[in-house]
């Protein structure tokens, strides 16, 4: 994301007052606002706009926050913020495994809202100049395992295996550095846009579901190791 372009804000939120409130905040710091005040509209717009940065209120008429980021997921490229009056933690952990990058307490506090997008913005930035100065370019293959960067496909003992792009994105980054423990950091930064909590399960959940699609999911584990307090191994030899 270029730090220095205007940004475009989609704001789903039900209280005009409040999203009213955010528009001449935003405005002023020169984003592109836009704003719905209800759900099933608000994911109408962010599928077919594909914004910057998403504000989404949970409790929302019509589709509510939580089934949003969920429709959301894996089909917008942009950042989701969460505005959220609950405190409990597995709605927070819930939302963030759905693949909203930060939610805000309520009340709101726009200039903490904007000091997290600036931060989030840093941080891809900085991933996407890593990545373009990093990555190969051609297909990587270790064995029966072959991936294609620019399909974005995955093929084993060439069977295709269907992955989401989240997915890909995990497989690729430790296929690259394969022999080289990968620390769930970098796996957050690099593929979720965020950094690791050290509750965040997310990245755990991914990596569960691609050991199932390559036939590593009964322990030991031969071709992704997990390596406790570091993060994970991929095995180049456990896929011949």
């Amino acid at each position: 994301m270029d730090k220095n372009k205007l940004h475009s804000l989609l704001i789903i939120e039900d209280d005009k007052k409040l999203a009213s409130l955010l528009t001449i905040f935003f405005e002023k710091y020169e984003f592109n606002v836009t704003v719905e005040y209800k759900g099933d509209k608000g994911l109408t717009h962010a599928l077919t706009s594909q914004p910057d940065f998403i504000l989404l209120d949970l409790m929302l008429p019509v589709m509510d926050g939580f089934s949003i980021c969920r429709a959301l997921q894996n089909r917008f490229n942009g950042i989701i913020l969460v505005l959220t009056a609950s405190d409990e933690e597995m709605d927070h952990v819930s939302l963030l495994e759905m693949g909203a990058h930060d939610f805000i307490q309520k009340p709101i506090n726009p200039r903490i809202i904007l000091a997290r997008m600036r931060n989030l913005i840093r941080l891809t930035t900085a991933v996407s100049a890593s990545e373009e100065a990093a990555s190969p370019k051609t297909n990587i293959q270790h064995g029966k395992l072959k991936l294609n960067p620019t399909l974005r496909c995955a093929y084993l003992d060439q069977q295709s295996v269907t992955l989401t792009d989240s997915e890909f994105d995990v497989l690729w980054l430790l296929a690259s550095r394969a022999d080289s423990i990968v620390s769930r950091d970098e796996l957050y930064q690099t593929v979720l846009g965020r950094e690791f909590d050290g509750l965040d399960r997310a990245i755990d959940n991914k990596i569960v579901g691609l050991r199932k699609k390559v036939d590593d999911n009964v322990g030991p584990h031969q071709r992704i190791i997990t390596v406790r307090g570091k993060g994970y191994l991929f095995v180049p030899y456990g896929w011949e």
